[in-house]
């Protein structure tokens, strides 16, 4: 195996586990306060590892030219990064179990807020970033037009259910801050909460592959 193709393999690694200990921060009622704040430090250190990885594309931040798509990928990276790094020192600033010694960095008040908020925003964002990687990850698949539309219309199906999971279970007001605490059903069943939110975040995967098609950005990229 050559020098790239392993360090693309250690990526799909670090991006799978990322999204699968999103998947998990997101199940607060099955997890609890301590596998919470423990898992929150395991994805701020794969978050590190992950722009460590990926350390030459902030170098050529500021070079080439810029196209629809890569303005939109470059977009969703920063917001996404911004994000993450919002939630983690939030966390960080409420923690009880994991790291103690930096209880109050900030207002609690302000920071569970924000932290339920911004908490919500990577979720979404991350749905997008891996969205709009899709069409370039199964470039390289040999399918049939019928398999692709088969595949295309099932995926879609999917996402509008995670869209009516999100609105259901009052997503939107935690992203815009109009509820201080989130309302957690601690009765569903643990499988139910992991399977809703693997739902929902493929709703948001499914609205950024759309957006990443070349008939969805301006002069067809």
């Amino acid at each position: 195996m050559s020098k790239a193709a392993a360090k693309m393999n250690i990526r799909r690694i670090v991006d799978a586990a990322m999204t699968v200990l999103l998947l998990l921060l997101m199940a607060y009622q099955v997890t609890g306060e301590v596998a919470h704040e423990w898992i929150g430090m395991g994805m701020t250190a794969l978050v590190i590892i992950h722009q460590i990885l990926n350390r030459r594309w902030y170098g050529g931040l500021f070079k080439g030219k810029y196209n629809p798509y890569r303005m939109l990928t470059t977009a969703l990276n920063i917001l996404l990064l911004a994000s993450f790094a919002l939630t983690a020192f939030c966390g960080m600033s409420m923690s009880s179990y994991a790291v103690p010694f930096l209880y109050g960095m900030a207002p609690v008040s302000f920071v569970r807020r924000m932290h339920l908020s911004m908490s919500h925003w990577a979720f979404v964002l991350m749905g997008l970033h891996l969205g709009v990687h899709v069409p370039m990850m199964t470039a390289g698949l040999k399918l049939r037009k019928r398999t692709k539309a088969v595949l295309t219309c099932l995926f879609t199906c999917i996402g509008g259910i995670g869209l009516y999971l999100f609105l259901r279970n009052g997503m939107p007001d935690y992203l815009f801050f109009r509820v201080p605490f989130a309302f957690l059903d601690y009765e569903k069943a643990g499988w139910l909460v992991f399977l809703e939110n693997l739902v929902m975040l493929l709703a948001w995967a499914c609205a950024g592959f759309w957006l990443s098609l070349p008939r969805s950005c301006a002069g067809r990229l």
